[in-house]
């Protein structure tokens, strides 16, 4: 009996993948300190001789994640360093087999000085898709951090229809060890149409974005932001900005997304996968 459950259920391949980066600061700009990638986790450096920054593109080479997957992605930044963090493509989040969830974990390190920039492509979420996903990060006194985190609920484009999700999203971060800001975003069920409808939800849209800058000087950038960008929720308060964007489909997004990151990004240009 036992020996026929393992033929009928065969054991299922898992990606359990890993990407750690330090850049430090020299002469030259900032640049790699010590890398290291295992699995499906690779990161790659786009030439840019005109730029000090480091740019880290990242690729999942599994082309996606699904129930029961692991992937980790961790950074730091050295003092004076400014890192830019993108991702190759969007991430997709595929059907789980068995309800049991995807696991997505980010851990940055920002020492004094430094400037990072946290930008991922947008995350897609697929019918019947689980995804567990944390971001965490520790900033020195003066240091700078902006993310940029953008959900898709299915492709407008293809006609997909997304109606159960598990998803389960905590951002945490701390300044010199002391918690100064915390997210968490929790949606399941097999109604997601009906609970993006909801005005405090998505009131109707399918593509959600979430902007955070903690930086000593956030606050002086939310007249402008809200200038420019009269439609967003946006506050500013004790060195933090947040915006929350919601859009009908990823490309009508992604051009709110791409101004506001600009305005937010500083020193740190947008990286050339979001320019093009």
């Amino acid at each position: 009996m036992e020996l026929l459950s393992s033929l009928t259920s065969p054991r299922l391949q898992r990606v359990d993948a890993e990407g750690r980066l330090a850049v430090k600061h020299t002469d030259r700009g900032s640049v790699i300190d010590r890398l290291y990638q295992s699995g499906a986790a690779k990161i790659r450096f786009p030439a840019s001789p005109e730029s000090r920054a480091c740019e880290a593109v990242l690729i999942n080479t599994a082309g996606g994640l699904t129930g029961g997957d692991r992937l980790s992605w961790s950074f730091r930044a050295g003092e004076g360093v400014k890192l830019i963090c993108t991702s190759q493509a969007c991430e997709r989040i595929y059907r789980s087999r068995d309800g049991e969830p995807a696991r997505l974990s980010v851990k940055i390190d920002v020492d004094k000085g430094a400037r990072v920039s946290w930008i991922p492509q947008e995350t897609i979420l697929f019918d019947g898709c689980a995804l567990e996903r944390s971001v965490e990060a520790d900033l020195a006194s003066d240091a700078s951090l902006l993310i940029v985190e953008a959900l898709v609920f299915g492709r407008a484009a293809m006609g997909e229809t997304v109606r159960r999700v598990s998803l389960r999203d905590r951002w945490t971060i701390r300044r010199d060890g002391r918690l100064v800001f915390a997210d968490a975003v929790s949606f399941a069920g097999n109604d997601m149409e009906d609970q993006l409808q909801r005005r405090a939800v998505a009131k109707g849209h399918r593509a959600l974005a979430t902007v955070a800058l903690v930086a000593p000087d956030a606050e002086r950038h939310l007249d402008h932001v809200r200038e420019r960008f009269p439609d967003l929720a946006s506050s500013a308060f004790a060195g933090k900005l947040l915006a929350r964007l919601t859009a009908n489909e990823a490309h009508d997004l992604r051009k709110m997304l791409i101004p506001l990151a600009e305005v937010l990004s500083g020193e740190n240009a947008l990286p050339k996968v979001w320019a093009a």
